[in-house]
């Protein structure tokens, strides 16, 4: 569907309205996206507008992939990251009546998906978010500042749980009696965290923090991944973010809107999959400690998720959108379910994560 946007937005670019077409795209939620096509030349562009009741500061998000722009065009120029187009004043966002913009290049002969349907879409995100990862493994990743902020911070989501639990009706708590039982005896998930938290073998690194599928770009042609995108939460953290965040959007066939449990299962051809791209990239970059826990990043995200769909539920659903009153309390179970599914095939995962890293133990 074309679209009109503010005349202003387009001069901040060179662009007039006349010289262009805008049409929607993508399937995003959170940002508004549009494809804009230049008339003349037929050069096309994404442009897209920040969501600012998620992203208080896109001055951040501006400022954060700047600085890994710079890293990697002076350290590694020929790998494709997709930075912002200055506008023709030189700024990273263009700022128009309150609302933050951004220009990119848009890659041409590329597709994206929202569901894998088969083990190599794994394999090749599982590739491309590693190879981001690597080649910021020396960016000082201190530099970048939270976009939002304790994004993936369990112990904080374990906190607003708690708070919610305190607060809830007795009525929303009997309803979701068995899923709080539940949350409190994986308890052990966030204590386990904590006893690695601080080594220094388990550094904070520059993360995308949102490796879902959709978040790849493929060559149309031969189904090969081209680049990551979607840098909002290009942030500092640790590494279970990226890797445990691909688990658990990649392992099911099912999302986390499923409320039938009884699909919720998990692909062991995804996983082995997702082990072996991503450890092609970061097998050499790894700590001892990190390697450890290739497994417990899964559970890791899976938790996290669980509890705070519950605490979404338990606050009367004022975070996320639901299209029925018990949906909330729908995706906590079918996110426990899917953290069971990892304990129930624990022996056959850790096989497997021992079999990859042997695999790549002297991959460059």
């Amino acid at each position: 569907m074309e679209v009109e946007i503010n005349e202003t937005v387009l001069s901040e670019y060179g662009f007039k309205p006349a010289e262009v077409i805008l049409k929607s795209f993508g399937t995003g939620h959170i940002n508004s996206t549009f494809l804009l096509t230049q008339n003349n030349t037929g050069e096309q562009f994404i442009l897209q507008s920040i969501n600012i009741n998620v992203f208080r500061k896109p001055d951040i998000i501006a400022k954060n992939v700047k600085l890994v722009a710079d890293f990697l065009g002076e350290h590694y120029p020929e790998y494709l990251f997709v930075k912002a187009i200055p506008t023709v004043k030189g700024q990273e966002m263009a700022v128009v009546e309150g609302v933050y913009w951004r220009l990119t290049y848009f890659i041409s002969n590329s597709i994206s998906f929202d569901t894998l349907s088969d083990p190599m879409q794994a394999y090749e995100a599982a590739l491309q978010f590693g190879r981001l990862n690597k080649l910021l493994s020396a960016f000082d990743a201190s530099q970048l500042n939270e976009t939002i902020p304790g994004f993936h911070d369990l112990g904080l989501r374990y906190k607003q749980f708690t708070d919610a639990l305190e607060l809830a009706s007795e009525e929303i708590k009997q309803k979701a009696a068995n899923e709080i039982g539940i949350a409190l005896h994986y308890r052990f998930i966030l204590d386990y965290f904590n006893s690695f938290k601080n080594s220094t073998e388990f550094p904070d690194r520059a993360m995308h923090h949102d490796t879902k599928i959709s978040n790849m770009l493929f060559d149309k042609d031969s189904m090969k991944g081209i680049c990551v995108i979607d840098l909002d939460t290009l942030m500092a953290g640790k590494f279970i973010s990226d890797l445990g965040d691909m688990m658990r959007t990649y392992l099911c066939a099912y999302s986390e809107n499923e409320p039938d449990i009884s699909k919720i299962t998990i692909r062991i051809e995804y996983f082995e999959a997702i082990v072996n791209g991503y450890l092609h990239e970061m097998g050499a970059i790894l700590s001892p400690v990190e390697k450890e826990l290739i497994l417990f990043s899964g559970k890791y995200l899976i938790y996290m998720q669980a509890i705070r769909f519950l605490t979404d539920y338990l606050n009367g659903n004022i975070y996320y959108p639901i299209a029925y009153a018990e949906q909330n309390l729908d995706r906590t179970k079918n996110q426990f379910k899917l953290l069971n599914e990892l304990y129930e095939n624990e022996k056959i995962l850790v096989d497997i994560v021992n079999k990859c890293l042997k695999e790549h133990k002297y991959q460059s």
